[in-house]
């Protein structure tokens, strides 16, 4: 990810720009309006970044274990937050990037590959997907 300057400094973590870019842009809607919507993105954002982003250099049995988390906390909602917002995007990232150096056995974690699913189903993430291939992007093992 090229990185953000924000007051000619860089903000280079995946939640902050996240973050700044709904923040800038709130006609996206990627960010719920309200104090305690906000706040439970932040949270979600935090759980990601903080639980799930190191979880891939602890072993397997550890990422499985907070996987596991994170499909019991998303549960059958369909987006992490009740519409589509930042959370998701970050969770997807990293669950995509887990899903295939880990390869999660299947039937397990079915929310997550649910959620994955309709990330895939997106024309943007496919159209970055596209353009990540393009330039030969791969993801590492």
């Amino acid at each position: 990810m090229p990185t953000l300057l924000i007051d000619g400094r860089p903000l280079t973590e995946v939640a902050g720009c996240l973050f700044y870019l709904a923040r800038r842009y709130p006609e996206a809607k990627l960010l719920p309006a309200g104090a305690e919507a906000e706040a439970h993105a932040v949270s979600w954002m935090s759980f990601i970044a903080s639980t799930l982003h190191p979880a891939r250099r602890q072993g397997l049995a550890h990422a499985q274990e907070v996987y596991r988390i994170a499909d019991r906390r998303l549960g059958d909602n369909d987006w992490v937050l009740g519409r589509y917002s930042i959370a998701d995007i970050h969770l997807f990232r990293l669950f995509w990037r887990m899903a295939k150096s880990l390869q999660p056995a299947p039937g397990t974690l079915g929310n997550l590959f649910r959620h994955y699913e309709q990330m895939m189903a997106r024309p943007a993430v496919q159209h970055t997907i596209a353009a990540e291939a393009a330039i030969g992007y791969e993801l590492p093992a």
